[in-house]
């Protein structure tokens, strides 16, 4: 059987966290890499997750299996015509941007379409670059498929595999339905986000005391809006037409609200926050998602020295490791004074185990 090789074409965290999951999950793979970055390089060569790093795209990505195209979307033309000359016939190309029709037509006009299969891995972090890369992120997340028409069956079921190999939930779609998917799922949540954040900076005082307590929902909400400003600048330019049109059904629904706000309407308003609640509580419970899930639980402790320690003291007496602790300062959406992150859903089961056991009283976030 002949050994994988795999090149990437930037090397953040999107191409990072594959590269790691390919290295788990295909241990002798050979793995190839070009990065503008070279420190992102080297970390990576320091790992062994990559085997050859590059300082340029040249002929050492004619032997791969898989090339994934992972630098910003606006570099794309210009590495596709530099990949042009080395690219053999029998390679997968591939890409993990969240905009579709546009990379779909540009490899159409190069005429790799017989080659091309579209991928956008639905997950993400508020950080980015090589050093947050996590071969996790892949896990339980859906990985969107959109082959170009002429890419056989058997090409298609071989990315489909090792896909599925990493951890990932594939999905196949055309590149138009796949890119309003996203507008509405992915990207106009990221502008509504970053609105509310500049409502409330625009808003606030001068003592700053909305962004003092902000906590709870509102923290929830615009957590997304900490991603990266480049990246969504460019998704927003790619994608325009998608988002523009869903913003304005938005902005057309969010007027509706406020006449039943300045009408006092208690019925329509009830039923407005009825039908949300139903309908988010219908989401499939997944990891899946632009932004990693949560394990996070709160709990009630006394308020004295020593409580909190005596927590990390005994979580860590059973090897529960710990993300994140702290205070909730705003009880507004969330029951328990202390709040406590962990890596994954095994750790947080264990957490919660071992301390209703010693009688701590726990609330799950939802």
């Amino acid at each position: 059987m002949n050994t994988l090789t795999c090149g990437f074409i930037g090397l953040g965290l999107i191409g990072g966290s594959i590269a790691k999951a390919i290295r788990n999950a295909v241990p002798n793979a050979r793995i190839i890499a070009y990065d503008i970055n070279e420190s992102s390089l080297l970390l990576a060569h320091k790992e062994h997750v990559v085997d050859t790093i590059c300082s340029a795209i040249d002929d050492s990505f004619s032997a791969c299996d898989y090339i994934f195209l992972c630098a910003p979307v606006a570099h794309n033309d210009d590495n596709l015509l530099i990949l042009k000359k080395y690219l053999s016939t029998e390679t997968i190309l591939t890409d993990v941007g969240s905009v579709k029709t546009g990379i779909h037509r540009q490899i159409e006009s190069l005429g790799f379409q017989d080659q091309f299969i579209g991928g956008h891995p639905m997950t993400g972090s508020e950080r980015f670059g090589y050093q947050n890369s996590n071969a996790s992120l892949l896990e339980n997340a859906y990985y969107i498929l959109t082959p170009s028409d002429t890419v056989t069956k058997g090409k298609l079921a071989g990315y489909r595999e090792l896909v599925e190999s990493i951890g990932a939930i594939p999905l196949i779609l055309n590149c138009e339905e796949h890119d309003y998917v996203t507008a509405a799922i992915s990207h106009l949540p990221h502008v509504i986000a970053s609105s509310l954040v500049n409502l409330v900076r625009n808003c606030d005082s001068e003592e700053g005391i909305m962004k003092m307590i902000a906590a709870g929902g509102f923290k929830d909400i615009t957590r997304i809006a900490s991603s990266s400003p480049t990246m969504w600048q460019q998704i927003c330019l790619t994608n325009t037409d998608n988002i523009s049109k869903l913003l304005k059904l938005y902005i057309k629904y969010l007027t509706e609200i406020s006449d039943r706000l300045d009408s006092r309407s208690a019925d329509s308003l009830y039923d407005f926050f009825d039908t949300a609640r139903n309908y988010r509580e219908s989401f499939i419970s997944t990891s899946s998602g632009p932004i990693k899930e949560e394990y996070v639980i709160t709990v009630d402790i006394a308020d004295k020295p020593g409580a909190i320690a005596a927590i990390a003291s005994l979580l860590s007496m059973h090897d529960v490791s710990i993300k994140n602790i702290g205070i909730n300062h705003n009880r507004e959406l969330a029951e328990g004074a202390l709040r406590i992150e962990f890596y994954d859903k095994n750790a947080i089961e264990q957490a919660i185990q071992i301390m209703t056991k010693h009688g701590y009283p726990i609330h799950t976030k939802k």
